[in-house]
């Protein structure tokens, strides 16, 4: 059997909320069903999210957002990193793109991003997956990541790292996955990523959760303690149509540690099957 073609189609920018957006875009149009918006997390320029893409691409008409300060959007020491200014430029970009109908898909930050643009009932909206986004927030506990380990890759990758270099950091991804992260992660602008970090326990999103009124699918890790069964039972008297699926033999990066595991939780929630 021969391997499926890519559905990569292209990258491009546009001018979105006052800022250069740029977006990968896989797949193409796909009549009657709604497009989707991948938001990544807080150091995953979306370059590395392709592997994910080409198989949403399959079904889906598929866009990658670089978020600012990190890949090839906008970046800088005059921009603001905050999660509101991130949540304005989502709706800003799906509007750009002439989007009628679409889902979002964020992981990590990018989770917390999609329930802050989706608390503002965008119009076109009409469904959002959250993955294993960090729950911390004023008077909740910590996200149970360490600053350094972001902080310390990104200096190294700005002087120039191999995959071999990026192990130390990411022990069980393949080479493949180190190598593209090796390549992309010097585009993540240290200040934005620590205002991120920051961020994660400053903003509660939680307070946003009773103002999303769109399907919602919260996707966990089985490993890592990022969200918990307490936080998934909180997340659902918030918002009452909460699916929940915990993805087994993962940790937080779900995609890098169980790929199928991670498409299986999807399901049919985006209105079909990943094949």
């Amino acid at each position: 059997m021969n391997p499926p073609t890519s559905t990569y189609l292209y990258g491009a920018h546009v001018h979105a909320n006052g800022i250069r957006q740029h977006y990968l875009r896989y797949g193409g149009e796909r009549a009657g069903r709604d497009a989707v918006i991948v938001i990544p997390g807080i150091t995953s320029p979306a370059a590395t999210w392709g592997f994910v893409a080409e198989r949403l691409g399959r079904q889906f008409d598929t866009y990658v957002l670089d978020v600012r300060g990190r890949g090839l959007t906008s970046s800088g020491p005059d921009l603001d990193y905050g999660l509101d200014a991130q949540a304005a430029d989502v709706i800003a970009l799906a509007q750009a793109l002439g989007l009628t109908r679409y889902a979002l898909v964020g992981h990590s930050m990018g989770g917390r991003i999609a329930v802050r643009a989706a608390s503002r009932a965008p119009q076109g909206l009409t469904r959002q997956v959250i993955v294993d986004p960090p729950v911390s927030g004023p008077g909740r506990r910590a996200y149970p990541a360490n600053l350094a380990w972001y902080v310390d890759s990104i200096r190294q990758a700005t002087h120039g790292m191999s995959a071999e270099d990026m192990r130390a950091f990411c022990p069980t991804w393949t080479d493949e996955q180190r190598a593209l992260r090796a390549q992309w992660l010097h585009t993540c602008f240290e200040p934005a990523i620590v205002q991120s970090f920051e961020d994660f326990g400053r903003d509660d999103i939680h307070a946003n959760l009773p103002a999303v009124t769109v399907p919602l699918l919260l996707m966990t890790a089985e490993r890592g303690g990022v969200v918990g069964d307490d936080d998934v039972a909180e997340w659902q008297t918030l918002a009452p149509q909460t699916q929940h699926v915990r993805v087994p033999d993962a940790g937080h990066m779900i995609p890098w540690d169980n790929e199928a595991g991670f498409h299986a939780a999807l399901g049919d929630f985006l209105g079909a099957k990943v094949a």
